[in-house]
């Protein structure tokens, strides 16, 4: 029996004439999530690609497994090809489903006619399917609003495609439609999140970490390359910059009145990470700030932060709480690697009394002692480049 993978398009139905382009990006994708499974084939019809192994080794749960983290696929399903005649669809329907019509109770049939030469309408091509799974199966009945199993059955041009329930994909957009960010990832719990959520806009990522010898420790940097490897599982592989900011905290601890510390720190930070990320052709910045979650991400804070940058700065957690950041992280995977006990730089002398309403003039005055452009220039230029993957 010869067997598909469809896959749902979702939002990219929507787009006008650059649809195939979006469609391309997609299949690009999706190929790449593949390629350490087997060789697949690509077919587009309407809103559905179907995805076929070329590889008579190449093992399709497997391939599912990998298609369901791909940005840009609403849903899949594993298919069968059938002939374009209801004695062939019938047989392939009963055989293909078997075991999953066998452990449910209610059922449904949909049809999707776009070949409308095929002699029965949907709801004829419903009803005769209908009743001959009946008559096979003598432990369902039809339930039209709730079913256990959902048979669909598509015809179209050439073949006629039979399937069971979707699978819920990725959704979003196809990462590399939405151009590119540059994502400031810690160890903690936010910023991977926050790394994903952007993927899933079609942004391709480039990350940036800074690491601060001998207060931070090599485990902290290991945590967060396993932290990126994770969510290069959806995004793609990630060009990351490891930034040594060791001498830039000392500098702020020696020179910089304490209460402002994290803040000017923040700024550095943003100063950097934009220079690496022009490197690589970024036109934005991600952080996984939530307003009011510490001292620095008050909206005081977050304006004395932004003032240093000449990009946009994409905080997708801005207005989510702990408890919704903690959900989705556990959902992606990476929550219980952000919770091992390395810390960032980010816990690198945090002042006893940070200031919460900060003033512009006032931050800019406390960095005034620091030698701003040459620390930045040193700190960019010896960044250490590598690609998660």
């Amino acid at each position: 029996m010869r067997e598909i993978i469809l896959i749902k398009n979702g939002e990219l139905v929507l787009k006008g004439l650059n649809r195939n382009t979006f469609e391309d990006i997609l299949i690009k994708n999706m190929k790449k999530a593949l390629k350490n499974i087997g060789e697949f084939s690509f077919t587009k019809s309407q809103s559905t690609i179907a995805v076929e192994s070329v590889d008579e080794d190449a093992d399709l749960d497997d391939a599912v497994d990998a298609l369901k983290k791909v940005f840009g696929i609403a849903a899949l399903s594993r298919a069968a090809v059938a002939q374009k005649d209801m004695d062939s669809i019938r047989q392939i329907a009963v055989s293909y489903l078997k075991d999953e019509l066998e452990e449910a109770h209610t059922f449904k049939v949909e049809a999707k006619r776009s070949d409308k030469k095929f002699p029965l309408k949907s709801p004829e091509i419903s009803r005769e399917l209908g009743g001959y799974i009946l008559s096979k199966f003598k432990n369902l009945k039809v339930d039209v609003h709730n079913p256990d199993a959902i048979v669909t059955v598509e015809v179209r041009d050439k073949y006629a495609f039979v399937r069971g329930n979707n699978i819920k994909g990725a959704g979003g957009m196809p990462v590399g439609t939405s151009g590119r960010a540059a994502v400031l990832i810690s160890g903690g719990i936010d910023s991977p999140v926050a790394a994903y959520m952007m993927a899933k806009r079609g942004i391709e990522l480039v990350s940036v970490h800074f690491a601060s010898p001998p207060y931070t420790t090599e485990l902290a940097e290991l945590k967060v390359m396993e932290l990126l490897k994770r969510v290069a599982k959806y995004s793609g592989p990630i060009t990351t910059y490891v930034v040594g900011f060791t001498k830039i905290q000392e500098e702020i601890r020696d020179k910089c009145p304490e209460e402002y510390f994290t803040i000017i720190m923040r700024r550095f930070m943003m100063r950097i990470s934009e220079i690496l990320a022009k490197k690589q052709g970024c036109s934005a910045l991600i952080t996984g700030e939530s307003v009011g979650q510490v001292a620095s991400q008050t909206i005081y804070a977050l304006g004395c932060t932004d003032a240093v940058t000449q990009i946009p700065v994409f905080r997708p957690c801005i207005g989510m709480d702990k408890d919704e950041i903690v959900a989705l992280s556990r959902k992606i995977d990476t929550f219980q690697t952000s919770i091992q006990p390395y810390e960032d730089c980010c816990t690198v002398f945090t002042p006893k009394h940070p200031r919460t309403r900060p003033k512009l003039e006032d931050v800019e005055a406390a960095e005034a002692g620091l030698n701003i452009d040459e620390l930045i220039a040193e700190a960019a230029e010896n960044a250490r480049k590598t690609v998660v993957k």
